[in-house]
């Protein structure tokens, strides 16, 4: 498997947000054969996303302008390229070319090409932030498949970015509407997730969700624990975890941390309440604990962000769609809420206007 290079310095990756202009936002192009080329051209389009941010497309030029076309969409934007000068101030979408694609990319085809050019363009966007060049990334989807293909040992966005950043201490968590999911483990079997409910776990998913809230503007994070048991274990009935590892965990970050977080709350209810406004954030135990209810409440408008890395990234909530790859019937409105929160967050202004397209 292809090792990615080492950790960049990312220290002074906002600092240039002080003299008051707009976010630029990296956005990467995702894997080519899927839709990622199509949504990221659809929402660059919109007028209200450009007035949010100034964006920076991550990707193949090529690739884009052909796809700007069969979807009859301008794509006359500046192009920059890996070996070039970055421009001292641009205001409208530039195209950072990569020219990493060799050949013909099959839409809706998995493939090593197409696995290796996503995953670079990721790299990419993180040396960009490093540099200063842009301040918070998007991310369009990527394959699992096509990324291991292209020499890459990453079951997704989140592990990659945590590996290339050398951070320890990160997690998924999902924006839908009113509602803040941070989940307590990814992309694994559910008996292995069942495993990682444990105490020193849950404390460090609490912790770093309750700093990061307090980044993202809010003052005071109210912070639920979802429950892993049905109707919370019923005083042990049907489960010992509650007891022997989410209680404890909670009582610790209350007495050591002072965190406002309560629980464990029945999964069957928390989300409801925290979507009505009783709590700024749940914590959910497993990967579909928390996705039902974002799916149900905002599918194609939730955004996936990356916690715990030192620069803000979010992405869509959906897969790179095979099935429609090339067809230019796409829905973009994720990527949109992707590109809009990362211009909010890396605004760090509450009262920055964040367009609803």
């Amino acid at each position: 498997m292809t090792t990615p290079p080492p950790a960049p310095d990312l220290s002074h990756s906002n600092a240039s947000l002080s003299r008051g202009r707009f976010p630029r936002i990296g956005i990467t192009m995702g894997d080519p054969a899927g839709i990622g080329p199509e949504v990221v051209l659809k929402a660059v389009a919109e007028a209200d996303v450009q007035r949010l941010c100034v964006p920076v497309i991550i990707g193949d030029a090529q690739l884009l302008a052909h796809t700007a076309r069969t979807l009859d969409l301008q794509c006359g934007y500046e192009v920059v390229r890996r070996d070039e000068s970055w421009p001292e101030s641009f205001e409208g979408p530039i195209i950072f070319h990569l020219n990493n694609i060799n050949g013909h990319i099959e839409p809706g085809v998995e493939s090593s090409a197409a696995g290796r050019a996503a995953a670079e363009y990721i790299e990419a966007a993180v040396e960009l932030c490093a540099a200063g060049n842009i301040d918070a990334i998007a991310t369009a989807p990527i394959n699992k498949r096509a990324l291991f293909l292209g020499g890459y040992s990453f079951p997704g966005h989140t592990e990659f970015l945590a590996h290339l950043t050398n951070t320890s201490e990160f997690a998924m968590a999902f924006v839908a509407a009113n509602l803040r999911i941070i989940l307590l483990s990814t992309h694994v079997p559910l008996a292995e997730a069942i495993r990682l409910v444990e105490r020193d776990r849950i404390v460090r998913v609490i912790k770093l969700a309750d700093r990061e809230l307090k980044n993202w503007g809010i003052a005071e994070p109210r912070i639920a624990m979802a429950a892993l048991n049905p109707h919370g274990a019923e005083g042990g009935l049907f489960g010992v975890e509650e007891a022997a590892e989410i209680a404890p965990a909670i009582e610790a970050c209350r007495a050591s941390e002072g965190i406002d977080v309560r629980g464990p709350i029945s999964a069957d209810t928390v989300f409801l309440r925290a979507a009505r406004g009783e709590f700024d954030a749940v914590v959910a135990c497993y990967h579909d604990q928390a996705m039902i209810p974002v799916k149900c409440l905002s599918f194609g408008e939730a955004v996936n962000v990356t916690l715990g890395l030192p620069f803000i990234r979010t992405s869509v909530d959906h897969g790179t769609a095979f099935d429609i790859a090339g067809r230019g019937v796409a829905e973009h409105s994720s990527m949109v809420a992707a590109i809009a929160l990362a211009a909010q967050l890396a605004h760090g202004d509450e009262s920055y206007e964040v367009a609803k397209v």
